[in-house]
């Protein structure tokens, strides 16, 4: 559909925020748990008040982040290169980008945008640090604050993963809307990460399939390089995810599985077979599983960091897809109940010694937000409108994101390539 009009971004002006006294600073130690994703998430917030214009939205926003800030202080610093060669912060207090900018639409515009996933559109909603070469260049938190013609705003994130995983950065969130509405933190948060240091001697207890290397025998790499990238989201409610819990314990109705442990092992069977792996080549699932309470103590409430451990599981694609979906359902139960403190920091220390990322050749990575309340953020105008994450981080990537007030229902967003994509919507027909 061609464009009536050309949405226009006008950014007015750029600052750095830093904190609105004088903070900490020098080395701030993250852990080998903020190494693994060095990636920026992107996510989008309307806001639209009945009472309240836009007029002070810009100006709200940058008070409240200066004040929130001096609790969070190294999200004011820079990321680093530290002495052992790993990612830390130089706590400089310099502050946060915020950037001020206003379109020449309303939302009506936006919402097409977001149903149709353009992201050349929503890309202008959030700051991109020009030239930026690598994550180093980027601050760890970037906010854009777009006017909009309907006396709505959209307010715009980049936040560093290295710094929060999705439950940190929800906690920063609520604590900077807390601040915006003239209300002490509830929930402060707890920022010493040595408490997730390796051990010394480190000590590699598990398998780690999660940084295996898999050649590409069924050249994928060549089909999304040569077809368009197709966006999608698919909604579960909740009949949907019971019927597949259902399917997914026919051999054996005592065997209980989670709602994420059922729709992980449809949708990656259902991915093998859309993008026709051949049946010997290696496929690999990769998901973030919360460590806070499995770890032993449980992290303290608050953690401000990467709580969550990737864990990995390699098979064939020809035993998924020849399989029932009680087979790759099993698999990944099992995988869920093998994350242990003991895993955890072994995890840890692989990394320690290692120092590799985990590889992405024929992998699903599972990202779940069903359980994030993004649709909660207010920062004085009411709960958004609209909110969550645009564009996936990676291509890898399958995001799971909470729909509906009740939180019951999961919208399952990826991209595949257009052929695959066609394949995987009649898979999803349930």
């Amino acid at each position: 559909m061609a464009d009536p009009f050309e949405f226009v971004v006008t950014r007015k002006s750029s600052e750095l925020v830093p904190p609105v006294s004088e903070t900490p600073k020098g080395f701030y130690y993250l852990s080998n748990l903020d190494q693994n994703i060095a990636i920026i998430v992107k996510t989008l917030y309307y806001y639209k008040s009945g009472s309240r214009t836009n007029q002070e939205s810009y100006n709200v926003i940058k008070k409240s982040l200066s004040e929130v800030l001096v609790h969070y202080y190294p999200v004011a610093g820079r990321l680093t290169i530290s002495p052992e060669g790993k990612i830390a912060v130089n706590c400089t207090g310099e502050g946060v980008v915020v950037v001020e900018a206003e379109a020449n639409c309303g939302i009506e515009t936006i919402k097409e945008a977001i149903s149709e996933n353009r992201m050349e559109m929503l890309e202008k909603l959030v700051y991109d640090v020009p030239d930026a070469r690598n994550i180093l260049e980027i601050p760890p938190v970037v906010a854009q604050v777009t006017n909009l013609k309907c006396g709505g705003f959209v307010l715009g994130l980049g936040m560093s993963h290295n710094m929060f995983d999705g439950v940190a950065a929800m906690e920063f969130l609520n604590s900077w809307c807390e601040t915006a509405k003239g209300l002490p933190l509830s929930l402060p948060p707890f920022l010493d990460r040595t408490i997730l240091r390796p051990r010394n001697p480190p000590k590699i207890e598990f398998p780690h399939n999660e940084f295996d290397e898999i050649e590409d025998i069924s050249e994928t790499g060549k089909l999304y390089d040569e077809e368009k990238l197709v966006y999608k989201s698919f909604l579960f409610k909740p009949e949907m995810l019971d019927k597949l819990k259902t399917k997914a314990t026919e051999d054996d109705s005592n065997n209980k599985v989670s709602t994420f442990q059922a729709l992980t092992g449809f949708l990656w069977k259902s991915r093998c077979e859309a993008l026709r792996f051949k049946p010997d080549q290696r496929v690999k699932l990769l998901f973030a599983a919360d460590g806070r309470s499995r770890f032993v103590p449980p992290l303290p409430v608050g953690y401000c960091g990467n709580g969550i451990v990737l864990t990995g599981l390699v098979t064939s694609s020809g035993d998924l897809v020849a399989n029932p979906l009680s087979h790759s359902v099993g698999l990944v139960k099992r995988l869920v109940e093998s994350v242990t403190d003991g895993f955890m920091r072994s995890a840890m220390d692989y990394f320690e010694v290692n120092r590799t990322r985990p590889s992405l050749n024929a992998t699903l990575l599972i990202t779940s937000w069903s359980k994030l309340t993004f649709h909660k953020l207010d920062f004085g105008w009411g709960e958004p409108v609209l909110s969550g994450p645009f564009g996936l981080p990676g291509r890898e990537v399958i995001l799971f994101l909470p729909s509906g007030n009740d939180m019951k229902s999961i919208n399952v967003f990826l991209g595949l390539p257009a052929s695959a994509m066609q394949v995987f919507e009649e898979l999803m027909k349930i």
